[in-house]
Formats: C-alpha cells, structure tokens, sequence
C-alpha cells in the first residue's frame, strides 16, 4: 500500500504592532504581517523590501580582492593576453559566464568560453581544462560559479604560468592560496554585506567593478540566473530579480525571445515562476543531457532563425529530461514501496540504468514525495555515483561524513550532497547511514506555515494588488499562504485536457459578505477534492487569492493549495 504523508498545519505567530506598520507603509496590517513572517524587522529593511531598486545595490569594490582582480583583468586586457572564462554547466554557470564574456568583451578583451561536461569532466575547473588552456595559449582563466573548491587545478594552473581569477558564491573551506584574486562574498573575512548572491550575480559584480554594462542590461541575465540557482530572494537578491524582470519583460535579447516563444511563455506576463519551471530547466537540460555551450550558443545568437533552432532543441531536450525524469521517479517510487525502503528513515534507491544527471531531480521528487531523506544511486563511468536531497530536520552532508569510509568522494550542504562509492558498498551505505540516523516520528512529517487565518470575504483588490509587492516569490520568499474553515464548495467540476483541475463556487455559511460565494480553482489533488465537494461536508483551505481576468471581465479568485 503506498505510503502517504498529510503535513502539519501551524499560523504563524511572530508579532509586531501590524496596524502601525501599515499605516507607515501605506499597506494592509495583512500584509505587514506577512513582511514580519518573512523575517523582515525594521523600517530601512521593510522600505527595501518593498521598494528597494537599484540604487540600493551595494557598491562592487566592498567584495574582497575585487580591487585585485580589476587591476589584474584591466592590466591584461590592455597587453590583449588571451583570457579564458570557465564556467559550469547549469543555469548559474551559463548565465555567468556569458555576463563576464559579453561584458569583457565589450570592455576590449580577447575572451573564450569553456563549460566543461558533466559526464567526462565532472563539477567545475578541471586539471585536463587547465592543461587545455595552457596549450591554447591562453594568459588568463576566470573562473565562474566555481573555483573555490579548487586549490590542486588553480596550483597546476599557476606552475604553467598562467594568472587565475576565482569568481564564486558557494561555500568556502579554505581559500586557494594559489589564486591571483579570490571575489566569493563567502569569504570568511570578505566585507561585502549581503551574502546569498548567486555565481551569475557575482560575475556582474565583476563588470561593474571594471565599469562595464553601464546600461545595466546585464543584471537580466544574472536574475535569471538567481531564480534558477534557487537561492534566497531576500535583500540584494530581491532586488536583483525585480529589476530583471522587468528587463526580461521587454529584453532585447534573441536567445531569451526564442526560448520564451518555444516554451509558449508571454514574455509581458514573465514571472519568477516562468523561469525556475519553464525557461530555466530548458537551459539546464543542454548541461544535463548534451553540452551547455548549446544554451551559451542561444545567448550569442545573432538572427531569429539561429535562435529559434537553438531554442527548439532545447526544449525537446528538456522534454525528453522530463520524460526520463518521470521514468526514473516511477522506478523509484516502486523501489520505496516493494522492496523494504519504505521502512527506512534515510531512502537509498539504487537505480543503475538512471542517467546520473537525473539522480538529483528524482532524489528531490521522492524527497517531496514521503518528507524522508533521500539517495539516489546510478551506475556511471566510474563507478556508483549519487545525488541526495534532505528534509529540514536531517543535515545530509553531516550524515555522509558519518559513513566516509564507504564512499569515493562525497560534498554538499545540509540540504544537497553528491558522492561516489563502489557498487559492492551500496548495501552497506543504505545500512549504516540509517542506523547512525536519529530522526523519529515528527520529523518526517512536513509543515505548512500559514501566513494568516484570513477570511476569504476580507479579499479586496486592493489587497492583492498589495500583495504584488511581495513578489518576487522563491526560496526564504515563499507566496503567502492563507487558510479558512468551513468552505463549502459548490457546482464543483474537472476541467483541462487530463481532468487535472477543479473550479467551483466556495461558500462559507454563517458569513453574510459569503452569501454569492467566490470563484475557486485547485491545481492538485483535484479529483480527491471533487469527490470531498460532492460529499457536501465543509473544508478547511489554504488558499491564494488572485485576480482572474476572462473576455474583459475581472473577478476575485481563490487558489485552492491544500484542503483537509
């Protein structure tokens, strides 16, 4: 029998004086109390989140080594030494390294790209793309999204004379001594301020630092990048995203046009959500299944036919990504259920045909699926190799550091690893990292936080148009959540093509405003609650409200997220 989870319903109760905080903003108290859930506490933080533009960006030279890596970059562009950006081959990486290319490039460089690949070159600089920059005659490497791990490659690179320029945003253990300049705001002693920025957004820092894109028609690229790099839309982040949508929604640049078109995206209408479900993964599935220097290829395009080839292909390849996506997360599902790991508190799912890839996605998938811990196992190359996504409760890198006698090579974070072991290991790893693994009872049981308990006669249009201001929505930014007792929907029916979503008339008797009732609409679970609505037995929601505009007419409507 398949194993379900139900999550946890909790309000939200962190307090501040919202009728206060309102009127100093101008907003609903509704809408200052989501602020305050969002962490957002003081009036200069609460003025930039809600208007913060791009005036209020910090200046680049706060980054440490910034000063360094101008002077080195200005220096060799005036001698013309040959300079090589190596980036990584998903959307962060790609997005980086067209911004340091394009914009070094209109600064007078003479600049290539090099992405390595993800089967035969693995995450990042390589020695054998060191080696191969070296026998180009190249002066310069740059790296990108990367290069903060590599202390060995960076020294190799050095003894063959060449000058190296660390770009990066992720986490630093030790800092390669080696490198001529190291800009990565995770720098232990790095002043910069605001620490979340993604490789892409760092990578524009670089530009401006040199006084480069003063039109600022970069920042486009390093928000796409941002949302599709799923980091924290807090801060400089926020703005970031703000300013590059709006840029998006008009962008200048083929490529970007092509895709949105391929996709059926209305590039007026762009959200963040376009990019991280739609836009995003077609320019992660060049890396995931070809080479990502076919998306870099759809950014240098130069004529609308070019771009729409590129485009197309790109979706293809991410359909045919979801397709093995889907056929790899049934496969998965049927491992939980049948054999044994279903009982298991850590899920090691070995799937040996899986293109490793996609371990990733369908590890995150399962995670989503039971709120367990989960590995997932392919056979590559060299060996096993594995992706693994966690629950807030369990750090996953912590877990691997408990069982590193079995594995190759493992690293991460407490919410993502990776690792490699040995195929005659993995029934060993499934064993002891479960038994060193102290989770229980509630900690695989999910949590949805709501914002407000919030009548859903209290929705105006002003409300919601208030509540655009929240937007971007993403990661440590989520949509705002609101809940209701006792609805009752009425003339409930399946629309779409595969009877996957509900609209009816939610009621909510005893409320005299409720009387008509308002239009709803659930995109999950929508036969589970046709079959609830016809029972006729009132609902608790949570709920989205939005306005729907059909032929003209403008009208409240609810989103239905979850219902019990």
């Amino acid at each position: 029998m398949e194993k379900r989870v139900v999550d946890k319903w909790v309000v939200a109760a962190k307090k501040a004086d919202f009728r206060q905080i309102g009127e100093k903003f101008g907003i609903d108290p509704v809408v200052a109390r989501i602020i305050r859930n969002r962490d957002v506490v003081g009036d200069d933080a609460i003025r930039e989140y809600l208007y913060g533009n791009i005036e209020d960006l910090y200046d680049p030279m706060l980054f440490k080594d910034m000063n360094k890596a101008v002077s080195i970059l200005r220096e060799k562009i005036l001698q013309r030494k040959p300079i090589r950006i190596i980036g990584d081959y998903d959307i962060d990486g790609i997005m980086s390294a067209y911004i340091l290319r394009r914009g070094l490039t209109e600064l007078g460089a003479d600049v290539d790209i090099r992405i390595p690949n993800r089967i035969t070159d693995g995450y990042g600089i390589n020695e054998s793309l060191v080696r191969q920059a070296a026998e180009d005659g190249i002066d310069t490497i740059v790296t990108c999204d990367n290069g903060i791990s590599a202390g060995s490659q960076i020294r190799a690179a050095k003894e063959l004379g060449m000058t190296v320029i660390v770009t990066d945003h992720h986490e630093v253990l030790s800092v390669p001594e080696d490198a001529d300049a190291v800009v990565d705001p995770k720098q232990e002693d790095c002043p910069y301020p605001y620490k979340e920025l993604c490789g892409a957004a760092v990578a524009w820092k670089l530009v401006l630092a040199m006084g480069g894109d003063r039109d600022r028609k970069l920042l486009q690229y390093a928000a796409f990048a941002t949302v599709g790099d799923v980091v924290d839309l807090t801060g400089e982040n926020r703005i970031l995203v703000k300013e590059g949508l709006r840029q998006l929604r008009t962008t200048d640049s083929i490529g970007l046009r092509a895709l949105a078109q391929a996709a059926r995206i209305d590039l007026k209408k762009l959200d963040a959500y376009h990019i991280g479900f739609v836009l995003g993964p077609c320019m992660n599935a060049s890396g995931r299944l070809d080479t990502a220097l076919r998306a870099c290829n759809l950014l240098d395009a130069k004529s609308d036919l070019q771009a729409s080839k590129i485009a197309l292909e790109l979706k293809e390849l991410n359909d045919s990504r979801k397709a093995l996506t889907e056929k790899g997360l049934a496969d998965a599902l049927y491992e939980v259920e049948n054999n044994g790991i279903g009982r298991d508190k850590v899920f090691v799912i070995f799937l040996p045909e899986l293109h490793e890839s996609l371990a990733g996605i369908v590890a995150g998938r399962v995670r989503e699926k039971y709120n367990h811990p989960t590995f997932v196992l392919t056979r590559g190359e060299e060996g096993v190799k594995g992706s693994g996504r966690s629950i807030e409760a369990y750090g996953m890198f912590e877990g691997l550091v408990g069982v590193a006698h079995l594995l190759k090579k493992f690293g991460g974070h407490p919410m993502a690893a990776g690792l490699s072991l040995d195929e005659e290991n993995i029934d060993a790893f499934r064993r002891e990292i479960n038994e060193q693994c102290d989770l229980a009872g509630d900690d695989f049981v999910p949590k949805t936080v709501i914002d407000v308990a919030m009548p859903i006669s209290y929705i105006s249009e002003r409300l919601i148009k208030e509540l655009e201001l929240l937007a971007p929505f993403g990661k440590a930014n989520a949509k705002p959540i609101f809940a209701q007792k006792g609805v009752v929907l009425k003339n409930p029916r399946l629309l779409g093509a595969n009877r996957n979503v509900l609209k009816a008339t939610a009621l909510v008797p005893g409320d005299g405003r409720m009387e008509a009732g308002v239009d709803c609409i659930a995109f999950r679970d929508a036969e589970e609650l046709l079959n609830r609505a016809v029972s006729g037995g009132p609902l608790s929601i949570t709920y989205y409200p939005q306005i729907n505009e059909y032929m003209g007419e403008r009208s409240i409507q609810v989103v239905i997220t979850r219902f019990r």
